[in-house]
């Protein structure tokens, strides 16, 4: 009776003895600082920061790898005090939004089929693109505004997405969501925007939409050198020309079709002088 006894008391004694030493040697420490980062960041989760969530950004904060700044959800209030906190550079980045690269609402865009099955862009677009003229144009079905998880984003009356920059978070869902690759993230400074990827050359472009690029390159002769050029009969905007360049307006002025505008208030797209009025608000006939 006695060696079992005293078997498993030194059974007992090695094992505690292992859970004293793994807890000492095996023990993770948690910065005290998470937790307050944690509680001053929006707590979004929208990974428009590159990570997963607020709770992966504030361990990246805390390694030192990202700068408050990289969130662009925060106030400038919050993104000052989470530096001061860390004692770094703050890095304030700009606000960045969700912008469709088309203009093609079913007013001015023609449809040369009826598409009928599950309602959705990327169901639709694997049925000979659509059904629309324009093979590159927006469908118009929401699937963009299905997947925006902050309601930043809805159809207009004629099938168009219309973006809030005010709810936006550039989080990139609507991008992934549309089977068309319309949605470019783009920062607040650089309204100058061309609203179409259309590569059908002049006349067929038009045809197909009334509001189309037709790669005619009178903006690119208007504006700055270099800002805009022509690249498979569509206008092609570079976003790294300096300030003065990108919020150029001479560029948009002779546009025959207001492809290219401008991001004004209440996010109005502002046309040139020469582009036509659109005088029909509500959907084309098919054919």
């Amino acid at each position: 009776m006695i060696l079992p006894v005293v078997f498993m008391t030194g059974l007992a004694l090695v094992l505690s003895i292992s859970l004293v030493l793994a807890k000492a040697f095996l023990i993770v420490f948690e910065d005290p600082r998470l937790k307050q980062l944690e509680e001053m960041l929006p707590n979004t989760n929208c990974g428009a920061c590159g990570t997963p969530g607020c709770g992966a950004f504030a361990m990246e904060l805390v390694a030192g790898t990202v700068l408050p700044g990289g969130c662009t959800q925060s106030s400038t209030e919050a993104t000052i005090s989470i530096a001061e906190l860390l004692q770094v550079d703050a890095g304030i980045q700009e606000k960045r939004v969700a912008r469709l690269a088309c203009q093609g609402g079913g007013n001015v865009a023609r449809q040369r089929a009826t598409y009928q099955g599950f309602y959705s862009c990327v169901s639709a677009n694997l049925v000979a693109g659509g059904g629309k003229g324009c093979a590159w144009g927006c469908l118009g079905m929401g699937d963009c505004e299905v997947a925006c998880r902050f309601d930043a984003l809805h159809l207009d009356s004629v099938g168009l997405p219309q973006v809030d920059p005010e709810k936006c978070t550039a989080c990139g869902d609507c991008v992934s969501a549309c089977p068309k690759n319309l949605f470019d993230l783009i920062p607040l400074s650089k309204p100058l925007f061309i609203a179409c990827k259309n590569l059908q050359e002049g006349e067929e472009a038009e045809t197909n939409c009334a509001v189309a690029c037709t790669g005619c390159g009178l903006c690119a002769a208007d504006g700055p050198t270099n800002l805009i050029s022509i690249h498979k009969n569509l206008a092609v905007l570079d976003l790294n020309m300096t300030q003065d360049e990108i919020t150029n307006h001479r560029a948009i002025e002779r546009c025959p079709t207001g492809a290219i505008g401008i991001w004004g208030d209440q996010e109005k797209f502002i046309k040139g002088k020469k582009a036509k009025k659109i005088l029909k608000h509500s959907y084309l006939e098919v054919g």
